[in-house]
């Protein structure tokens, strides 16, 4: 049994995310900002935390992670100002990687995206820029730090139904069902062949996908 702790508790993949944990044996605390969405939290069988991890500092983070054996980073601004994706996309996130240090956690998995390169190509002027830069920054902040850090990087995510198979570095938009990246994610906590890596996936076909357990072992 593992306690988990799961930034952005209230995504729609962090609500695929919990049960699958807690299915085998885990004790999951999903992180929210709106109190309004415990139930649906605890539905899943984790426990529902409520804090403003964009104003909560280094220390205010540690207090809350204290005591996990693992953070999960599925937060983020969702969209609208730049401002804010960087407050929370970027800011917030880089201090969650150095509050885990300081709580003496040492497995840290970062939702990302496929395009997640220092030379992901969207132009500054692009409403996209914001988000794009604040996940390099944030991806590239886990490297430095001495953290057990899996770096998670699906394409467009899409609402199929899993098909519990992968494909890594996929072409294209790498589509992949939101409940596969639930599974990615539960895999790679246990798996320890996923520290150190950055591991792009989509759902691929049926002659590119493996399963899930294959594509993430060593």
């Amino acid at each position: 049994m593992s306690r988990i702790i799961v930034f952005g508790g209230h995504g729609r993949i962090a609500l695929l995310l919990a049960p699958l944990l807690v299915a085998r044996g885990d004790e999951v605390t999903g992180v929210i900002r709106n109190p309004d969405h415990s139930s649906d939290v605890e539905a899943g069988g984790a426990k529902a935390l409520v804090a403003d991890i964009e104003n909560m500092d280094v220390e205010a983070l540690a207090e809350i992670i204290r005591g996990h054996d693992a953070v999960v980073w599925s937060a983020g601004a969702g969209g609208g100002s730049a401002e804010r994706t960087y407050a929370v996309d970027r800011d917030a996130a880089q201090r969650s990687m150095d509050a885990t240090e300081r709580a003496g956690v040492r497995r840290y998995v970062m939702v990302s995206w496929l395009g997640s390169t220092a030379d992901h190509g969207v132009p500054e002027g692009d409403s996209f820029f914001p988000y794009a830069d604040a996940k390099w920054a944030a991806d590239e902040h886990l490297r430095g730090t001495g953290l057990e850090g899996t770096i998670l990087a699906p394409g467009t995510l899409t609402f199929d139904d899993p098909t519990g198979r992968i494909q890594l570095d996929p072409d294209g938009r790498g589509a992949v069902a939101r409940a596969d990246v639930a599974a990615v994610i539960a895999a790679s906590l246990h798996e320890p062949c996923t520290v150190g890596r950055t591991i792009r996936f989509g759902n691929g076909d049926a002659d590119s996908a493996v399963p899930i357990a294959e594509a993430l072992s060593c």
